[in-house]
């Protein structure tokens, strides 16, 4: 038999055995479809924590997360050394952009926003000092934002500096703790995948006894009757991974509307990302893995206990 007639027949008998498995699937509905409803909940709930933190993350990126420093100057610095000031912190490595606030700029948007006309009217001086606002070219380490921080205070005309990093900083931690959890989450999950496909081959295999012994008697090896069990789990997995993409593909267009209308409420033009073609496949092949892995280790434990009499 040369190589080609081999490897025509090492292919059929692959067909044919995941053709009897899907025919075993569809003669009992009912406990198929509660199966695969299982593992597709299992597969679609880290699967749609993963695409929140995702979102989250892209929505953060899509509004002005860059951290910023207020950089107060002093009372007396007369503007052309406010002026000089804000240039010589434009010129800083790690600075993206300066504004600069002078005291009048400072009062009146005060005057618009506190509505105290009347009372700052009596004050002979603006009490209020020159800022500049500066952004940082983009999220630096502790280290770096510490040398940005000592350079900016030594220049001088500097009073205090106010670094608005400490939320973004906060907000990187708690998606750091969110990714964790939910890798941890998503390793349950696939162990129970594996598990609920295991205990449903092995009581497959229960069930259908009597015919692996018969077949085991007229020569069948193990290899042979293991092929449908295996993929009876493959069956299982892809179908799995199915459902769990028709459910982040449903949730995500459930709360597209409502999110995009709370972006625009924000005047942000973040849109929620579903899974796409890549994250079903994804989601496919994971199914599939688990369920060849758990029909793989129920099959090697039980099949061998099972020899004809």
């Amino acid at each position: 038999m040369n190589p080609t007639e081999m490897l025509r027949m090492w292919l059929g008998q692959h067909a044919r055995a995941a053709i009897s498995a899907l025919g075993q699937l569809r003669r009992k509905p009912a406990s198929s479809l509660m199966t695969t409803a299982a593992i597709g909940i299992a597969l679609a709930l880290p699967a749609g924590f993963l695409l929140i933190m995702d979102n989250i993350e892209s929505a953060m990126g899509g509004w002005d997360g860059t951290p910023s420093a207020s950089v107060f100057l002093s009372l007396d610095t007369p503007p052309d050394r406010q002026t000089a000031t804000a240039g010589r912190i434009a010129a800083l490595n790690g600075i993206q952009e300066v504004t600069l606030i002078t005291p009048a700029e400072a009062l009146a948007e005060f005057q618009a926003t506190a509505g105290m006309d009347e009372t700052l009217a009596l004050l002979d001086d603006n009490p209020l000092p020159a800022v500049v606002e500066a952004r940082l070219a983009g999220r630096l380490d502790a280290a770096e934002t510490e040398s940005l921080m000592n350079r900016l205070r030594a220049l001088p005309q500097v009073e205090e500096i106010r670094l608005d990093q400490t939320w973004m900083q906060r907000l990187d931690a708690l998606l750091d703790l969110g990714n964790r959890i939910v890798a941890i989450i998503a390793l349950l999950l696939g162990l129970t995948v594996m598990l609920v496909i295991g205990n449903t081959i092995r009581l497959d295999i229960e069930n259908r006894r009597s015919e692996i012994e018969i077949t085991k008697l007229i020569g069948g090896t193990d290899t042979f009757v293991r092929r449908p069990f295996l993929y009876t789990g493959v069956w299982y997995g892809l179908a799995g991974g199915m459902v769990a993409g028709a459910i982040l593909v449903s949730g995500m267009l459930a709360v597209s509307a409502p999110a995009a209308r709370l972006a625009t409420l924000y005047q942000s033009a973040f849109q929620p990302a579903g899974p796409g073609l890549s994250g079903v496949l994804t989601l496919l092949g994971a199914g599939l893995l688990l369920g060849l892995l758990g029909a793989w280790l129920a099959v090697g434990r039980h099949l061998a206990a099972i020899e004809p009499q």
